[in-house]
């Protein structure tokens, strides 16, 4: 067995013995009026497709956290196991005016989540951004070219880890200036 299986059936055990509320089959907080889904990489598919049969119809965001420098977070249910990277995925439902936020663990060396692109085609895009600044992998996505960046760059800006680099601002006072 991989560490990757491991970590999915000793998570899928500690979701059968968490004792909180959950919805869609997985934990759920509520936040500021909304609610929130906690899920691990497995779960995102079969959660999504059954939200959209729910109709929450549009994927408004797909973005990305680096928690580096907050291990210790206390923002989850006792069940989920905080990884470096999250994963957060806004859905809306407008004929019932909702909202859902989702939480997924990536992981931490090779943060990986399943592409949505098949459910909501709109999120190549947004999947693309957050590969391309957090280096965070989305299986099934069709194209993982850069977005933002130039194909030439090397590593992901808006890790925690990465060296802050020192770039010449084009329109500075001080270079092209007489």
């Amino acid at each position: 067995m991989t560490e990757a299986e491991e970590t999915v059936e000793e998570t899928e055990d500690l979701i059968q013995e968490y004792s909180g509320p959950t919805s869609y089959g997985v934990p759920v907080t509520e936040l500021h009026g909304q609610t929130v889904l906690h899920l691990m990489p497995h779960q995102l598919s079969e959660t999504v497709a059954l939200l959209k049969e729910e109709g929450f119809c549009m994927a408004i965001d797909v973005t990305a956290v680096d928690y580096l420098t907050h291990p210790g977070r206390k923002d989850l249910p006792d069940c989920i196991k905080p990884e470096r990277f999250e994963v957060v995925i806004s859905l809306i439902n407008h004929s019932q005016g909702n909202r859902i936020r989702l939480r997924v663990q990536a992981g931490t060396d090779d943060p990986t989540v399943p592409s949505l692109f098949d459910l909501f085609p709109g999120t190549e895009a947004m999947e693309r951004e957050v590969w391309d600044l957090f280096g965070v992998k989305f299986d099934g996505h069709p194209d993982h070219s850069r977005i933002l960046l130039p194909d030439s760059w090397e590593g992901h800006p808006l890790r925690k880890d990465h060296d802050v680099g020192q770039i010449p601002v084009q329109f500075s006072p001080e270079v092209g200036r007489l």
